[in-house]
């Protein structure tokens, strides 16, 4: 992981043919660049990404909001966002001079 990407998990929940469930766990890489940011299933423009939000879980991780034009998007997380929207406002910051 750099500070342009940051790992996200999703839990796919699955119940068998007894009726057990199964949970999968995947992890996905959220990439930012100078176009904009990539998740496995999304790809916003840079320009359409209003702001990056963060709120911690007192057991570690927590969820990462993209505040975009089409919505709020929620990505959970295990590390430390920092650099990620840190790099996120400067990439915005030379894009829209202002």
């Amino acid at each position: 992981m750099n500070e342009n990407s940051i790992v996200y998990i999703e839990i796919e929940r699955e119940i068998d043919f007894y009726y057990q469930m199964k949970q999968n766990e995947m992890r996905f890489e959220l990439q930012l660049n100078i176009e904009g940011i990539t998740s496995a299933r999304h790809q916003f423009e840079l320009c359409n990404v209003h702001d990056l939000s963060h709120k911690p879980f007192s057991f570690g991780g927590g969820i990462l909001y993209l505040h975009t034009n089409q919505g709020v998007f929620s990505y959970q997380i295990q590390d430390d966002p920092d650099s990620f929207m840190l790099a996120f406002q400067s990439l915005k910051a030379k894009t829209n001079p202002s």
